[in-house]
């Protein structure tokens, strides 16, 4: 058997451009034979899926999977809306949120490695799933969320299929009151999340950084009032106020009534079952947030080809 070098894994990657590991596999199924590797990756699929990975995967669904005091939410990407309405790419979205659930992972390098349904890794079933499909599609987020007592919530908003679409939100309440009781509540929480998008669940626990950014601004507005100083302060300790209560989840006013703070409305919730109700947290995935989109020019792509 012919030795398989680095060398030659490197060359065959740089033809192909798939992935190290199957490019060594390659190697020693066909004894070191560069084009009759070439041609093993491409009746695998594995050589189109890599020439596809460079394209900016910005579309696709988050799926969210919840089981009692659990949930899962994973962001699955693709190139273009359409494909996020494909059966075959739908079940590996349900599949693989299913997965991250039952392992309780939420790395996402430990997610592609982890066990697929049928035999083969997640990551192995994303690469056939790529050549069959035909467009670039990547695992990109994965989430856990637990409680010890009480239930984590799940909401889809937009959804293409059951338990998957275009905003996923997993929201945690701890209580010993019964999930009978404490799901209808989750489930209002979870919507009121994914439309006001709150940005930390208390006002302390917004970003330091966003906060001083938005404190920079508030200075320089109220710097050109041409008030005293110690109003311009004032000024200034109002508007980051004003901020910390719109953006954390307990202070901002409940979507489903728009006057009560969501703080109050989980209040109210244990007085009315007799336990104490406590909103640990929550989760919300946009799809595609912070990926920078390609903008292409139709006309001018249309116009290219036809040489115009």
């Amino acid at each position: 058997m012919a030795e398989i070098t680095a060398a030659l894994v490197k060359e065959l990657r740089d033809r192909t451009g798939a992935g190290m590991m199957d490019c060594k596999k390659a190697l020693a199924e066909n004894n070191g034979d560069i084009e009759a590797s070439i041609d093993w990756l491409r009746t695998k699929g594995l050589a189109a899926a890599a020439k596809k990975a460079g394209r900016v995967a910005a579309e696709g669904l988050v799926g969210v999977a919840t089981d009692g005091t659990r949930g899962a939410m994973v962001e699955v990407n693709s190139e273009t809306d359409f494909v996020g309405k494909n059966e075959q790419f739908q079940e590996f979205v349900r599949d693989v949120t299913q997965v991250a659930l039952a392992g309780n992972i939420s790395d996402i390098e430990a997610l592609a490695a982890a066990a697929y349904p049928g035999g083969e890794t997640v990551a192995e079933k994303l690469t056939s799933n790529i050549a069959t499909i035909g467009e670039n599609q990547s695992l990109r987020r994965s989430v856990i969320v637990s409680v010890n007592s009480g239930v984590v919530t799940g909401y889809v908003h937009n959804a293409a299929a059951p338990g998957m679409g275009k905003i996923g939100v997993l929201v945690a309440l701890e209580s010993t009151a019964g999930a009978d009781v404490l799901e209808p509540l989750g489930k209002q929480l979870a919507m009121h999340v994914a439309a006001a998008n709150p940005l930390a669940l208390n006002g302390d626990d917004l970003d330091a950084d966003l906060v001083a950014r938005e404190r920079a601004i508030a200075e320089e507005k109220a710097a050109q009032s041409g008030k005293p100083a110690d109003i311009v302060a004032k000024m200034v300790d109002g508007s980051i106020a004003k901020f910390r209560k719109e953006n954390a989840l307990l202070s901002q006013l409940f979507v489903m009534d728009g006057k009560t703070p969501v703080a109050e409305v989980v209040a109210a919730a244990g007085k009315d079952v007799g336990a104490d109700v406590t909103l640990k947290g929550f989760v919300r995935f946009q799809l595609g947030e912070g990926i920078e989109k390609e903008e292409s020019d139709f006309a001018a792509e249309v116009a290219a080809v036809a040489g115009v």
